[in-house]
């Protein structure tokens, strides 16, 4: 649907009243850099409660990323797409992760049934609201096009500085990792870094967010930032934390991606909660209303 044209024009001095008084209702806390390790601890009490739905995030992940594998394992340039597709596809999957520990919290059921209501909810609100519905889907394009854009200069680095053409994954560790003759190795993982920085910085809590509370991805991504800004050394952990795991699911051959995914999902949610206080911000999903026969109990 066509969007009103003053969405097309600057920001006009109400607006940016209105973001203000936004982010100034938003509370981000300091906190100390073990608390990593706490969010891991309540995302396993999550991934307990909530089982095979649990459970079924990571599979789902794990089949996607092995099918990905598949096609692009000997066309070294289809990996832009493939990573960008599992970009795209990965933090809606984190979506219903965080609407499982949310219904913990909440003291409703985490079940399959409380993800269908949640996305049917959010169809209500695209027709109502469009601009709130896409937001998540339009951050999501975002990462994707990040995404993208670094495995695109990855592969112009190495196929530039490589000794040897690389056509495979095992290519690249045989002539890039492994390889004692060159710093190319050094030089692609500090390039990673750089560009990776400013993209975690920017989606650390933004996700959970979205779903949680009536902002948009800018306002999202501002405070996703405060958050680093706030806590750089926590941050930093929880980003060498996310690292390490998801290395762990990819060399497992993906099959450690089935509990890795909800682990780091659920994790994911408590960061958020404990980070920042949004109670000031309309929810975007209400808490449903409870049980006639579980309160007449």
């Amino acid at each position: 649907c066509a969007l009103p044209i003053s969405h097309h024009l600057p920001s006009s001095p109400q607006t940016l009243a209105r973001r203000r008084d936004r982010m100034a209702a938003i509370v981000v806390h300091s906190v100390s850099p073990t608390r990593p390790f706490h969010w891991m601890a309540r995302a396993g009490r999550d991934f307990i409660a909530c089982r095979w739905v649990s459970v079924a995030h990571g599979i789902a992940v794990a089949i996607f990323g092995a099918a990905l594998f598949a096609v692009a394992r000997d066309r070294f340039w289809l990996l832009a797409g493939a990573f960008s597709g599992f970009l795209v596809v990965a933090p809606v999957l984190a979506t219903g992760l965080y609407a499982l520990s949310r219904a913990l919290e909440r003291g409703e059921p985490a079940d399959m049934a409380l993800l269908l209501r949640t996305w049917t909810h959010w169809g209500v609100n695209r027709r109502s609201d469009p601009a709130s519905y896409w937001c998540l889907v339009r951050f999501g394009l975002l990462l994707a096009l990040a995404g993208t854009g670094w495995v695109l200069t990855s592969a112009a680095f190495i196929t530039l500085f490589s000794p040897v053409p690389i056509a495979t994954p095992e290519d690249f560790v045989r002539h890039i990792v492994l390889s004692p003759d060159h710093f190319v190795f050094e030089a692609w993982l500090t390039m990673g870094g750089v560009l990776a920085a400013p993209v975690f910085a920017s989606s650390v809590i933004s996700m959970p967010l979205l779903l949680d509370r009536h902002v948009n991805a800018l306002d999202a991504v501002l405070v996703s930032w405060r958050v680093v800004l706030t806590n750089p050394v926590t941050m930093a952990l929880w980003a060498a934390m996310l690292m390490i795991f998801t290395f762990c699911g990819f060399v497992t051959a993906l099959l450690g991606m089935i509990v890795i995914v909800p682990m780091l999902g659920h994790a994911s949610w408590h960061a958020y909660r404990e980070l920042v206080d949004a109670t000031a911000i309309p929810e975007r999903i209400a808490p449903a209303a409870p049980d006639a026969t579980r309160v007449s109990a």
